[in-house]
């Protein structure tokens, strides 16, 4: 067999494309991009010519396993927590103050690490929105609703993020990253606070018609199909048990490359589960369509098999970026992951600080190395709509609710401005 040769520079074109046209599209061709048929044309159109060149290459393999292993797995996961979670309804309407508004967004980032981000948002964004449709300043609300319960949120638990989880499977201890405790409350905590005072500034230039409709419009808070609450922990105990990791999978694994989706079966049966257990009436209360899902796993088709030559590049050069200090791996990672899909990131990274060494030896030699790793990767996932797949379904929701979200560049003047002074401070504070 002919060693795999290393794919051209060019080869990226087809990822930056794809990443240019999520950012223009929107803008140039609204009416066009808003429909899931243009979207999957655009993923195909780039994709398939990167995985014929990858074939030529003699690079199947990396093909067959970004998709059955990585992209298969993911859309399932994220499918799971997407079509269980819409099953639960929170009803009511409460007053959209800022106080209660920062109510909304610390529970979701505790919530985050346990049920994972996209769990946590797909719960809590409808009755969010629900509350602050009075409104008229909410663009705003979503867009920290993305940066902490989407993203910085998930932090304290493999559970709560994709990248920690791969970390977990790769040996790092499950309660390893309840040492990032600090960071998540430090990052969290400034968030909120600049929320607040910029939920304020806004809740002061509502329209007198509007507060009034806010307040008069009060409901009592009640929850719906609970027992989705059941199928939500089904898919975190899938997650976390069906590996390598317990038997008796292991036997099973260590005769098929393809163990990954093993998990697939179990997940579409929680999903069937869910249908079967939840009165139509709870998701109909919930404008629950599958759009979102289905932009996701079109989209992403072609993000995870577009990325793949700058995946190779950056695990054969990564030694090469001079990433010698907490600090560097921490935004270098970051900027990866703001483009990237940033579990498979985190991989490249913790490969490259990781050498020839056990997970164990590393963790005891350069544990803060994994800490900026881990920082980078769930951190910045928040930096674009595409670091991180909740950020879109959260966008979707919120655009077929009536808000009108910031175009792909529009998003990250708003990261750029806000996130970008905070996670300087953390590296200062924690890394350096």
């Amino acid at each position: 067999m002919h060693e795999a040769a290393m794919p051209a520079y060019w080869s990226v074109i087809p990822f930056v494309l794809i990443l240019l046209a999520i950012a223009v599209l929107p803008i140039a061709a609204e009416h066009w991009w808003h429909k899931n048929r243009n979207k999957l044309i655009v993923s195909l159109v780039l994709g398939i010519p990167v995985a014929i060149y990858l074939i030529m290459l003699g690079r199947f393999h990396d093909l067959e396993h970004q998709i059955l292993l990585d992209y298969i797995p993911f859309v399932s996961l994220l499918g799971a927590l997407f079509y269980i979670s819409g099953g639960i309804v929170l009803r009511g309407d409460i007053r959209a103050t800022p106080r209660n508004n920062v109510f909304f967004l610390a529970t979701g980032g505790l919530l985050a690490s346990f049920i994972g981000t996209t769990g946590a948002s797909m719960v809590l964004i409808r009755p969010l929105l629900r509350s602050n449709s009075e409104r008229k300043h909410v663009v705003h609300t979503v867009i920290f609703f993305i940066f902490i319960v989407s993203n910085i949120g998930g932090l304290l638990t493999p559970l709560g993020d994709p990248p920690l989880f791969l970390g977990y499977l790769r040996g790092v201890p499950f309660t390893w990253t309840f040492q990032l405790f600090p960071e998540w409350l430090f990052t969290n905590a400034v968030l909120l606070l600049v929320y607040f005072l910029w939920d304020r500034r806004a809740y002061a230039q509502e329209s007198l018609k509007d507060i009034r409709s806010d307040v008069t419009h009060i409901e009592p808070i009640s929850i719906k199909g609970t027992i989705n609450i059941v199928w939500l922990i089904g898919v975190v105990l899938v997650v976390a048990f069906v590996n390598e990791n317990y038997e008796p999978f292991r036997s099973l694994i260590q005769e098929n490359q393809f163990y990954k989706l093993m998990q697939v079966p179990f997940l579409l049966g929680l999903i069937i589960l869910s249908k079967w257990t939840t009165r139509e009436e709870f998701r109909k209360a919930n404008d629950f369509n599958l759009e979102p899902i289905i932009e996701v796993a079109v989209l992403f088709i072609g993000i995870f098999v577009t990325m793949i030559p700058a995946l190779i590049l950056l695990k054969v050069h990564g030694p090469e970026l001079g990433l010698d200090t907490p600090v560097k791996f921490f935004f270098a990672t970051g900027l990866f992951s703001s483009f990237l899909d940033n579990a498979p990131t985190y991989l490249v990274f913790l490969t490259t600080a990781q050498g020839d060494m056990t997970i164990a030896q590393f963790i005891a030699k350069d544990a803060l190395l994994l800490a900026a790793i881990s920082l980078g990767a769930v951190f910045m996932g928040a930096n674009t709509y595409i670091g991180n797949a909740p950020n879109f379904m959260v966008k979707s929701i919120a655009e077929q609710t009536g808000v009108k979200m910031p175009s792909f560049g529009g998003y990250m003047l708003y990261s750029i401005g806000i996130l970008m002074p905070v996670f300087i401070v953390v590296a200062l504070l924690f890394l350096a």
